[in-house]
């Protein structure tokens, strides 16, 4: 019994003694001159190749980010607050989600403020809508051009989303790009956005694919974003809805070329009235006959734009010059990004001596393509507004459709890698163009049906 007592009495030393050095400095507690603060500080694993552009972590964003919480996880008060407010219940019986105005506050994408006004064309500002053809054509453009609303709805996301990346990557900015931009967007067209984290090429296997991981698990977090998925491609991406406004994106990571081929697009959209009607029809033209969908061997968007451009500087009254040759200083490749939108200024409305009808110029485009261009030994350039000899480089080698990307100049139809599909898309223009010769009937070619369905493209 003594021995116990003796040993228990030991104990109780030592731990007076621990208690003795044990002290409370600034409201932490300090032991042997240690400061234990509570506050871990996460280290992420990967060696982050930006010194200025470390991922930021705050309280607002917890440090089990990404991960399922575990039963014996300790939930902070912010935890409880991000379960009440930013994880709603599922609704039931087909409502949707709580957000009856969209109570967001835009900040304009860089240029949005100046572009507005290319949206909403007027019919009256047309050219050569002189037969049935060409009615058709500015009937179907009116119906499904893009309005300024929707625009505003497509930058109102970008701002809230960007508020929330720039709390990981705090020095970023996102950039609305793509047809909802270019001027070649429908009123339901999906949206595209680039991050901007610098300005210099970045690895978009490793660095990009890093940082959409974040970006991704950030929107797993945000209860007006739905779905986020990663997709690994060349060019990975990040799919979500928006909620509130129901539009689709894709958000890259520093794919800059986008940025600079939206305005290009933009001018040329501006440049003569004939050219947005003549593309959104092809677009839908080659969305309903099953060419026009990258993912599946076929022509992305993107292509069918600078061939349809490509035909009009090409016609021997040219409708569109070459902006990159007529105005060199206002498409520089090395320009700045914060200055690309604001050249588009200076360019001037493009006076043609073609006065070719919207009819025409579809049967025209439809006509080239069947019978005039030899895609088996030439490169489509808008850059240099003409045919290109293929080369044996391995961007050009052995593939059946070559379209010049206008500042990276790389092959933006390379997903058109298989001779069957390359068949099927030169079927479509031999068919489409014997039929709308003999008919002028738009009708013939893209039924009422499809032509007055604006969704998705």
């Amino acid at each position: 019994m003594k021995d116990i007592l003796r040993a228990i009495s030991g104990r109780l030393e030592k731990w007076d003694a621990n208690l003795m050095r044990l002290q409370q400095k600034d409201g932490c507690w300090s032991l042997s001159g240690t400061i234990v603060t509570g506050v871990v500080t996460p280290q992420s694993p990967y060696v982050w190749p930006f010194s200025n552009l470390c991922p930021v972590f705050s309280p607002a964003l917890p440090s089990n980010l990404g991960r399922k919480r575990r039963s014996d996880d300790q939930s902070s008060p912010y935890e409880v607050k991000r379960q009440r407010f930013q994880s709603p219940p599922t609704p039931t019986s087909g409502r949707s989600v709580p957000f009856l105005v969209d109570h967001r506050n835009s900040v304009p994408s860089p240029g949005i403020s100046s572009l507005l006004p290319l949206t909403d064309y007027p019919q009256n500002s047309l050219k050569g809508t002189g037969d049935k053809l060409s009615q058709q054509i500015v009937d179907l453009f009116c119906n499904c051009q893009q309005q300024s609303i929707d625009l505003e709805k497509k930058d109102l996301c970008r701002t809230q989303i960007q508020r929330e990346i720039q709390r990981l990557f705090p020095q970023t900015r996102l950039y609305l790009v793509g047809s909802s931009l270019n001027g070649f967007g429908t009123r339901y067209s999906d949206a595209d956005l680039c991050l901007v984290l610098k300005e210099m090429p970045m690895n978009q296997r490793s660095e990009a694919c890093h940082i959409l991981g974040l970006i991704q698990q950030l929107f797993y977090r945000l209860s007006y974003i739905d779905r986020p998925q990663l997709i690994r491609a060349k060019v990975p991406i990040v799919k979500f809805r928006d909620k509130v406004s129901g539009v689709e994106f894709d958000l890259n990571v520093n794919n800059v070329v986008g940025i600079r081929n939206t305005f290009l697009l933009r001018s040329y959209a501006s440049t003569e009235s004939r050219v947005r009607p003549l593309v959104l029809v092809v677009k839908k033209w080659a969305h309903y006959h099953g060419i026009n969908d990258a993912s599946r061997g076929t022509l992305n968007s993107y292509s069918l734009v600078l061939m349809v451009l490509h035909y009009l500087q090409t016609l021997p009254e040219p409708v569109v010059p070459s902006l990159q040759k007529e105005y060199p200083e206002c498409f520089e490749p090395t320009m700045q990004l914060q200055f690309v939108h604001r050249r588009g200024s200076n360019i001037s409305p493009y006076s043609s001596l073609n006065n070719s009808n919207l009819g025409d110029l579809l049967v025209g485009f439809l006509r080239y393509y069947a019978t005039e261009f030899d895609w088996s030994n030439s490169i489509i350039s808008i850059r240099e507004a003409k045919v290109i000899p293929k080369t044996n480089e391995m961007e050009w080698k052995n593939k059946y459709i070559c379209v010049e990307e206008p500042y990276d100049r790389t092959n933006t139809a390379r997903a058109v890698h298989e001779k069957c599909k390359f068949d099927m898309i030169k079927k479509e223009f031999v068919q489409s163009w014997h039929k709308l010769k003999e008919k002028r009937d738009l009708f013939s070619i893209l039924p009422e049906a499809a032509a007055t369905e604006c969704r998705g493209r």
